[in-house]
């Protein structure tokens, strides 16, 4: 087996998880929650709020574990059986929405919750592997290529599920309800069949001096874990990184979770948001691959800065949104920067981190990202009830951008890279 294959299969698990992305997360669930929830009696600017929090709900549970998770992963060579564990939780819930009844909003959020953690957490070790597969001259070309691929696949489904709730006769189907429902189940297959590869193919690290401890590995996990937050300190810029990464993809994660819920709710047609979102999608797979290579040849630090400029623009921009063709304006813009910014992030998180350390690192990073999606929707959603309406609380995401790019301004990533190499070669003498 070669390297390139196992990149290749590395990256294709990115184009199967991302159909939870586009279909569940972004396009199809939002607007299903709220009918269960209004058809339960609550008002609309409730039932959008309610889904904020229900999203929340989710990410605080997989922040709380993220770290500890990742050192286990460190300590006993188990990421893909965890990446196999998460995916398989997050695969099941998904294909069980389809069983929900027509005023199931309390059901649907545990399920969603469930569905949330396994696309998260699997995500936790899935990521630990980069630094693995690649090399520090490759490691930001193969991150964008994840997400362009992620784009791709999530893109191709969701095609066919745009289809299916505009056509449903066409496809032998009885109606939208039972398109919708047929795309749950959809998504639990593709995410399933096409994580295939990645668990045939990438090699599981073993890290040469590493023991599976006599008391066993959890409570050697948490003493790693506390020797991490005591070692965070050797790795300044590092840190840095993560509190400006925790801020701004807060904004990312908002918007993403949010878009169709509160499109929803002032009147942008069902068939209107997913076609915006799949043309996100489509724009999003160059955009990936460009900010890969631009952050290639002129560092990292200024394409995200770019990102996260034009996605305050966007929070902004939407407050005064009220067609479908501002809708359709909004995803071109959130597609031209979506991917890039995620996958350079990663990258550049990755490249100032020891490899020795890297699911505990990682962990700590899915933690700053797991953490920032529940502040976001979860003010999104207070501000919307408490204005009535939720035009106030996209304007108040703008503010998460801003203040994440002043932070990232202060970090030094030559600097933070020059630290993980040192520590690297202290831990192999």
């Amino acid at each position: 087996m070669s390297d390139r294959r196992a990149i290749r299969s590395w990256c294709l698990y990115d184009w199967a998880n991302s159909a939870f992305a586009t279909t569940i997360m972004a396009a199809l669930f939002p607007p299903f929650f709220r009918s269960l929830a209004t058809r339960a009696g609550m008002a609309s600017a409730d039932a959008t709020a309610t889904w904020g929090y229900t999203t929340s709900a989710a990410l605080v549970l997989v922040a709380l574990s993220a770290p500890i998770l990742g050192a286990v992963a460190d300590v006993s060579g188990s990421r893909k059986r965890l990446v196999g564990l998460f995916a398989g939780l997050g695969i099941l819930a998904t294909a069980l929405f389809a069983t929900l009844g027509s005023e199931a909003w309390l059901p649907a959020a545990f399920l969603f919750i469930a569905g949330n953690i396994g696309f998260a957490g699997g995500n936790v070790f899935y990521e630990s592997l980069l630094p693995h597969i690649t090399t520090p001259e490759t490691i930001d070309d193969v991150s964008a290529r994840g997400f362009a691929l992620g784009y791709l696949g999530g893109g191709i489904l969701l095609v066919l599920n745009l289809l299916w709730v505009m056509f449903p006769d066409r496809f032998g189907m009885p109606g939208e309800s039972f398109a919708i429902r047929a795309s749950f189940i959809s998504v639990a297959v593709w995410w399933g069949a096409f994580s295939v590869p990645f668990f045939r193919d990438v090699p599981e690290p073993r890290l040469e001096g590493i023991r599976l401890p006599r008391g066993g590995v959890l409570p050697e996990a948490w003493g790693r874990l506390r020797t991490t937050f005591s070692e965070l300190s050797n790795y300044r810029h590092l840190f840095v990184f993560l509190i400006a990464f925790w801020i701004y993809s807060d904004g990312i994660g908002t918007i993403v979770r949010m878009a169709t819920a509160y499109g929803d709710e002032i009147g942008i047609g069902l068939n209107d948001m997913i076609g915006a979102l799949v043309l996100t999608q489509f724009v999003g797979v160059p955009c990936s691959l460009l900010f890969g290579r631009v952050a290639s040849k002129t560092g990292p630090k200024p394409a995200v800065l770019v990102g996260l400029t034009v996605y305050a623009v966007i929070s902004v921009a939407a407050y005064f949104m009220s067609t479908a063709a501002h809708f359709y304006a909004l995803a071109i813009g959130v597609g031209v920067v979506q991917g890039g910014t995620q996958a350079v992030s990663r990258s550049l998180f990755g490249s100032m981190v020891p490899r020795h350390k890297a699911a505990e690192f990682f962990g700590f990073f899915s933690t700053s990202s797991k953490f920032a999606g529940i502040a976001g929707p979860f003010i999104f959603g207070l501000v919307g009830q408490l204005a009535g309406t939720s035009r106030m609380g996209i304007v108040s995401v703008a503010a998460f951008f801003i203040v994440g790019a002043l932070l990232l301004g202060r970090v030094d990533v030559d600097a933070g890279r020059a630290a993980a190499r040192r520590a690297e070669e202290a831990a192999a003498s």
